[in-house]
């Protein structure tokens, strides 16, 4: 299901609200979609929630365990199990083709665009790993009826290029938007290395992300896919959208939940939710399958941010590899913060006058450090988290062990994200 501007405006209020009551009260859930409804979310005493358009139906009415049975669960069954080493292989081939895909006839634009792709530099290559590891998890058979509508159905090793290219240019438009971030947050380092904009210059540093949005146009446009082409132009749309929310939002704006939820959606998450969508399309899955990757995506992207916003006060800059403290420090609310001022509403104030009066940063860290709001947001993180588990969880079922190991390790992803400390 595409996340359009009008649905998530309209209904966003109410899928915050249902995932986090959906997953702090279930101790087993099923997801069973229901395409036809669009409404807000039924309270607990009902058997079923709606969020966004689909019904997730609850196979048990006793509440409680589920984020305690899922996590040890699967920690138990995947305790060997590395996400990364399952996909090194591609990964590197990945890495190799991104290098010659940016190379550009300008000596000093080949040299900006390839910056972060350069060994070293490349980082933790999170959404690639995610995209080639729901690949293999979709790789099961398409039933007779839809494979027979679909002219799209292409043999394996076609279709395993195809999705590694859906991997490629995910990863130019995240590189792509590091830049632009960089450059309107005035950066100076990134992945431990300075950022580009603090060693180029800005003028370079935007030139380049430009010049990788246009290669991800140019392997996008090559895919001859219409329905993944917008899915992932709307993704270019969401990332300004949401750059354009954080830098024009008002007081109440700032103050709000739900609007940094969105806004997170838009900056973070639409790019893993869509692109893991693209994934099941061109495998010629169904409506169903490919939400459920959608879902996996976006409440794993919710959740990686949110741990981010935690990092940003508890890592340093050494373990972040850029500054810590850096969203306070540039009056940035983020959802520790958020959480502290329900507790204690005379921060408001405090987070109001940071960028006229830099001490202030001190104050608020104090209130912070006096409220729940890290462990809360941490909490809310591990309910997207168990969200996106549950959504693998849903996919058809199979007996090819190559798919149950790929799932068992994007199940084992939403773990690492929870727990990671960089």
């Amino acid at each position: 299901m595409v996340i359009t501007r009008g649905i998530i405006t309209r209904k966003f209020r109410s899928f915050y609200v249902c995932s986090r009551s959906l997953v702090a009260s279930s101790r087993r859930l099923a997801i069973i979609p229901d395409q036809g409804r669009y409404s807000s979310c039924s309270d607990s005493t009902h058997k079923g929630y709606v969020c966004r358009g689909t019904t997730y139906s609850l196979t048990s009415p006793v509440f409680g365990s589920f984020r305690h049975q899922l996590y040890h669960q699967s920690s138990s069954v995947v305790e060997e199990l590395d996400p990364f080493s399952l996909v090194a292989d591609e990964l590197s081939l990945l890495s190799n083709k991104l290098r010659a895909m940016v190379v550009a006839e300008v000596p000093k634009l080949a040299s900006a665009a390839e910056y972060f792709f350069k060994k070293g530099v490349e980082g933790k290559q999170f959404r690639p790993t995610i995209l080639l590891l729901m690949a293999t998890a979709l790789n099961v058979r398409v039933p007779e009826a839809l494979a027979a509508e679909s002219a799209d159905i292409v043999p394996s090793s076609e279709l395993r290029v195809r999705q590694r290219g859906i991997a490629e240019i995910t990863e130019m438009i995240h590189v792509a938007g590091l830049l632009h971030d960089d450059v309107l947050d005035d950066a100076d380092t990134r992945r431990g290395v300075g950022s580009l904009n603090f060693v180029m210059g800005n003028k370079i540093s935007v030139l380049a992300g430009d010049f990788l949005l246009s290669r991800a146009c140019v392997a996008l446009a090559a895919l001859k896919n219409t329905e993944v082409v917008s899915l992932l132009a709307t993704v270019v749309e969401h990332l300004v959208t949401g750059e354009t929310m954080l830098m024009t939002s008002t007081t109440d704006q700032r103050h709000s939940m739900e609007y940094y939820m969105q806004k997170t959606f838009y900056k973070s998450a639409s790019l893993i939710s869509n692109s893991c969508k693209a994934i099941a399309l061109v495998a010629g899955q169904s409506a169903e399958v490919a939400m459920l990757a959608s879902e996996y995506g976006r409440n794993l992207g919710l959740a990686y941010q949110l741990i981010d916003d935690v990092l940003d006060f508890t890592g340093t800059s050494a373990s972040l590899g850029k500054g810590s403290l850096s969203d306070i420090r540039q009056g940035i609310i983020t959802a520790p913060i958020l959480f502290a001022m329900e507790e204690f509403p005379q921060l408001r104030t405090v987070v109001g006058q940071l960028e006229k009066d830099p001490t202030n940063v001190d104050t608020a860290l104090e209130y912070l450090g006096k409220s729940n709001g890290i462990q809360r947001t941490r909490e809310l993180a591990i309910e997207y988290a168990n969200l996106a588990a549950a959504a693998i969880g849903s996919l058809p079922e199979t007996d090819d062990e190559d798919v149950k190991r790929s799932r068992r390790a994007l199940i084992e992803l939403t773990n690492r994200v929870i727990s990671r400390n960089n």
